[in-house]
């Protein structure tokens, strides 16, 4: 039971370290053009981001499967509260380490890690390679290569229709249609995240898939309405100078790619997503800051072993 218990507590940890983080992302562009203040920014965003959280209930079920462990290590290993605890250790501190020293990193790639490092542990060098570079690698590695140039050609496009169409009403329309986009992105975070913590706690038969959803998606929620500060800082203000059309056209393709892992059973995450598709739009208005973009790459670099090696002695002191 003591284990059980233990094992909730660390995927609600997780769930609060992933809302601190990634919670301000899709409306990181409302408030980087200050098309709206910090307060309306996150709250907009948690309410959306709980109702993705509360969609993918229904529409998900492939992501459940990933990161649940199975296909990396045996069932009999990754079926164990000591596994999933380990798993949801490192990858909770790694996130929450990156939170409070304002980067914005992956919880995909921090629980692709944790499951890496538990893994070697449980099972050493015999852990599912290609499953791990099919179901994780790729498609986190694809998504910022694919949102940057996106990104770039979304903003000259957008620009160049709103530009001809000369509209009276045009900043008004943008800005409505820039609060629907950071909805969309909010609403497709919580769609895709919420079904890769989730599946960490569905071993424990008091939660149904419904009731780990809601949990999962109020702890998410309170992480970010308590400790998104300094990410939204870096996301909305250090990337790229924005303005409104530039926002918009950010959200549209982050928005776009997140829903379309999601229905594919694909972990993208949202963090590369959006930052790819920012810095894509401020190459166009060459106001990209690259040495910004450069440090969090780097982050997104120490992310999988950070995760693994915290994972990996986790699960070592639960065996002992």
């Amino acid at each position: 039971m003591i284990v059980l218990i233990s094992l909730f507590l660390a995927t609600l940890f997780l769930a609060y370290s992933n809302g601190a983080n990634d919670n301000f992302k899709g409306v990181a562009t409302l408030f980087g053009s200050q098309t709206t203040s910090y307060k309306i920014a996150i709250w907009w965003a948690t309410l959306t981001t709980f109702a993705g959280a509360v969609a993918s209930t229904f529409m998900a079920d492939q992501l459940i499967k990933n990161f649940s462990g199975k296909g990396l290590v045996p069932d009999a290993i990754a079926n164990t509260p000591e596994f999933r605890i380990a798993v949801a250790v490192g990858a909770a501190l790694t996130v929450i380490i990156a939170t409070l020293t304002g980067f914005p990193i992956s919880t995909t790639h921090g629980l692709t890690g944790a499951l890496v490092g538990a893994g070697l542990i449980a099972y050493g060098f015999q852990v599912n390679v290609s499953a791990l570079g099919k179901s994780f690698v790729l498609p986190l590695l694809f998504s910022p290569l694919i949102a940057i140039p996106l990104g770039a050609v979304i903003y000259k496009l957008y620009d160049y229709i709103s530009l001809s169409l000369n509209l009276e009403n045009k900043h008004k329309i943008i800005d409505i249609s820039h609060f629907i986009s950071a909805g969309i992105v909010s609403f497709a975070r919580g769609l895709n995240d919420t079904p890769k913590i989730v599946s960490l706690i569905l071993i424990i038969k008091a939660f149904s898939i419904q009731g780990g959803m809601i949990a999962i998606a109020i702890a998410m929620s309170l992480g970010g309405l308590l400790n998104a500060k300094k990410v939204a800082e870096t996301m909305s203000k250090k990337i790229t100078l924005l303005n409104h059309t530039q926002g918009l056209s950010a959200n549209i393709v982050t928005g776009f790619l997140v829903i379309s892992a999601s229905n594919f059973g694909l972990p993208v995450s949202t963090t590369h997503v959006s930052v790819g598709s920012i810095f894509g739009v401020g190459l166009i208005n060459k106001n990209a800051n690259f040495g910004i973009f450069y440090q969090i790459l780097l982050s997104w670099v120490l992310t999988l072993p950070t995760a693994a090696i915290i994972s990996g002695i986790t699960y070592k002191l639960l065996q002992q």
